[in-house]
Order: C-alpha cells, then sequence, then structure tokens
C-alpha cells in the first residue's frame, strides 16, 4: 500500500525495500560489475560527463567506493546473481541532499533541474523544482534551439530533457548539459548556482565547476566517485527506473520535509 504524507525514516526504508527502489534491486551482479570494469577502462559512455583521467583504472578500487557508498556486495570473487543498494544509504543521501536544498532555498539561489531518466525520475524533479520555487528560488529556464547529436535539449515542467522523435530520450551523456551551460553563457545569463539532476547531465555541471548534486544507480559508479572525490556534492544511491514512477513519491516527501519544503 502507498504511504500517505510523510513517512519517518523507518517508513521510507521499509518502502524503498519493498518497491526495490533499494535492497535486493533489478539490476543484477553481473552488470555492475560490467560497467566498473568498462569505466575503469576509459570508456567514456560510462564516465557521465566527468573526467576521471587514469585515476580510477583498477575496477576493484571503483568496487570499494560502490560498496562504501552504495552498499553492493564487496567481495570481488561474487560475480553472479542479486545485487543490493543499502536503503540506509539512500536515506543518508537523501538528508544530504536536503542539507543542500535548505541552503538553496535560504540563499534564494538559481537551481538548474535536468534528467537523463524521465521514465523514473521526472517527477521527483519536477516536486523539488516546484517547491523550491514556493520557497523563492530561481528555476533556471535553458535557452531555446539546443540539441546534441541524440536530439533536441528542452524543458519539460520545468525540467531539461532529452528529446528525440518526440519522445523524452534516455541519456548517459553529459553532452545535453554542455549545450545549456554553453547556451547560457552565449546568451550572457548567469549560470546555475545548483545544478540537480542524474546521470551525464550531474557528471558534466560538477566537473564544470558548478554545485551538482544527484542521483545514481549501482551500475553508474561515475557520480560516487565524483562525490568521493568531492567533485560532485552529493550521489543518492537508488534503482532509478523502478516498474512505477509513484513509488519514488514517499521519498520525494521524504526530502522536500527534511530540506524544510513541505508543499
Amino acid at each position: 500500500m502507498p504511504i500517505s504524507g510523510t513517512p519517518s525514516r523507518a517508513q521510507l526504508v521499509d518502502h524503498l525495500v519493498r518497491t526495490r527502489i533499494a535492497g535486493d534491486v533489478a539490476t543484477p551482479r553481473e552488470n555492475n560489475l560490467s560497467h566498473y570494469r568498462l569505466l575503469a577502462n576509459g570508456d567514456r559512455n560510462f564516465w557521465l560527463g566527468l573526467e576521471l583521467g587514469e585515476r580510477w583504472a583498477d575496477e576493484q578500487d571503483v568496487l570499494a567506493v560502490m560498496a562504501e557508498r552504495v552498499g553492493v556486495n564487496d567481495d570481488p570473487e561474487y560475480r553472479f546473481g542479486q545485487d543490493t543498494i543499502d536503503p540506509e544509504l539512500t536515506v543518508d543521501g537523501l538528508d544530504r541532499l536536503a542539507a543542500r536544498l535548505r541552503k538553496a532555498a535560504e540563499g534564494r539561489e538559481r537551481v538548474l533541474f535536468a534528467t537523463g531518466h524521465p521514465g523514473g525520475l521526472l517527477d521527483v524533479h519536477r516536486a523539488t523544482a516546484a517547491a523550491l520555487r514556493t520557497a523563492g528560488c530561481e528555476i533556471v529556464v535553458i535557452p531555446d534551439g539546443l540539441q546534441t547529436d541524440e536530439g533536441y535539449v528542452m524543458q519539460f515542467a520545468d525540467v531539461a530533457v532529452l528529446e528525440h522523435g518526440a519522445t523524452l530520450w534516455h541519456t548517459h551523456s553529459g553532452e545535453p548539459m554542455r549545450a545549456i551551460l554553453t547556451g547560457l553563457e552565449q546568451a550572457g545569463r548567469p549560470l546555475p548556482d545548483l545544478v540537480v539532476a542524474d546521470h551525464g547531465w550531474a557528471g558534466y555541471a560538477a566537473q564544470h565547476g558548478l554545485d551538482s548534486v544527484g542521483y545514481a544507480d549501482c551500475n553508474d559508479p561515475a557520480l560516487f566517485l565524483a562525490e568521493s572525490e568531492g567533485t560532485l556534492q552529493v550521489a543518492v544511491p537508488l534503482d532509478d527506473h523502478v516498474v512505477s514512477p509513484r513509488h519514488y513519491d514517499p521519498m520525494t516527501a521524504y526530502l522536500l520535509a527534511a530540506a524544510g519544503l513541505e508543499q
């Protein structure tokens, strides 16, 4: 049954496990390890807009960070089967994110929202943007006419997304964020004080030197590596596309309440 109102921490942890946003998640161990290996081998598709250089060339170092910050199994010999996200780490990440949102609200900052996972996280970002606008923040409006090789960069419900063939597109690329920031600079408009995003949108913004926070799955290690290095301010571990987007509603309610942004 859905949770009504704002859940307690214990209620949220239970909900995250029941809906597989955390706990035993759908992403198998072999997929996680494959992505860690590809990142370590320099495949930029897995760098999520970041510049990782040679710093993470050992996949065992990547696994160690993911075990610490996400809660995947830390045994390098465990190669097949179920993998996990620790729900307590998810809520810890939400608490850190809430603290940064509270700071944005207090300073009435300019905030840009973006998602590479519109099927799962679009409404999480939309609700957060609405709450910050109510608190007096400026939600950045992106320039018109932006595009990348993958498609058009547009804004839907205050959230920047990639559109391709009249469909909101799943992307890991940092190029859409590059297009937005370049467009803002060319228009003589200020860059955001804060970027709230995921995938390459969050990674590229952080690499560009902006305050950036985001959500990431257990098979997308780059943002957690960036958080460990201090490039990205917050990475919240979760399954970023569960069966129903409504499953994220209690998580969003908890986040906004923790940030003092209840609607």
